[in-house]
C-alpha cells in the first residue's frame, strides 16, 4: 500500500514515487539539508515585519499597506495554512480604512529564508490578488521566480515533519 502525502497529493505521481522513496530510504530530510543548508535570521515579530516590508517595497509598492506582520503559533498548519493574510476594514468617518496583516506559522521561524521568502511572497499577494487563481500565481512569481520550487520543497518538509518529526534548522 502506497504512503499516503497529503501535503504533494496535487503534484505527478512521479515526484510522489520519488518523496516516498526517500521518505522510506530515511532521507528526505538529508536531502532538503543539502539544498538548504542555512536557516534564515528572522527572529522577531519585528525583524519579520521589516522583512515583509522591504519585499512588499520591491515588488508591491502601490499595494495596500501592510499593518502587522508576526509569527503566530496558533496557526496549525493541517488545518489552515503555511500563513494568513486578513483584511479588516472599518469606517472612520466618510471613508472606508483596511488593516492588512499577515501571520506566518510560528514553526517557520525555524527553516531556511527561501521557505519564509515563498510564505512571505505568497501572503503578500493576496494584498492584490484575492483568490489563488492565474494571476495570483503570476504575481507570485514575478516577486520570488523560484516560487513553484520553494513552495514544492516546503510541502516536501511539512511531509518529513509528518513521517520523521523532527525539525531540521533547530536553532538554539
Amino acid at each position: 500500500m502506497k504512503t499516503e502525502l497529503p501535503y504533494l497529493r496535487t503534484y505527478p505521481e512521479s515526484l510522489q514515487d520519488q518523496a516516498r522513496q526517500l521518505l522510506g530510504e530515511g532521507q528526505l530530510g538529508a536531502v532538503l539539508l543539502r539544498k538548504y543548508p542555512q536557516p534564515h535570521a528572522v527572529r522577531s515579530d519585528k525583524a519579520l515585519y521589516d522583512y515583509a516590508a522591504e519585499l512588499k517595497a520591491r515588488h508591491l509598492r502601490n499595494a495596500g499597506t501592510v499593518n502587522k506582520v508576526v509569527f503566530d503559533s496558533k496557526i496549525h498548519v493541517v488545518r489552515h495554512a503555511l500563513g494568513l493574510h486578513t483584511s479588516v476594514s472599518r469606517v472612520q468617518g466618510n471613508r472606508l480604512a483596511a488593516k492588512h496583516e499577515i501571520r506566518v506559522a510560528a514553526m517557520f521561524k525555524q527553516g531556511p529564508d527561501e521557505f519564509l521568502r515563498m510564505i512571505v511572497v505568497h501572503e503578500l499577494a493576496h494584498l492584490r490578488e484575492k483568490d489563488h487563481d492565474k494571476a495570483f500565481y503570476k504575481l507570485c512569481e514575478h516577486m520570488e521566480p523560484q516560487y513553484h520550487q520553494y513552495e514544492f520543497d516546503v510541502r516536501l518538509y511539512l511531509t518529513h515533519l509528518e513521517h520523521a518529526g523532527e525539525r531540521l534548522w533547530a536553532v538554539e
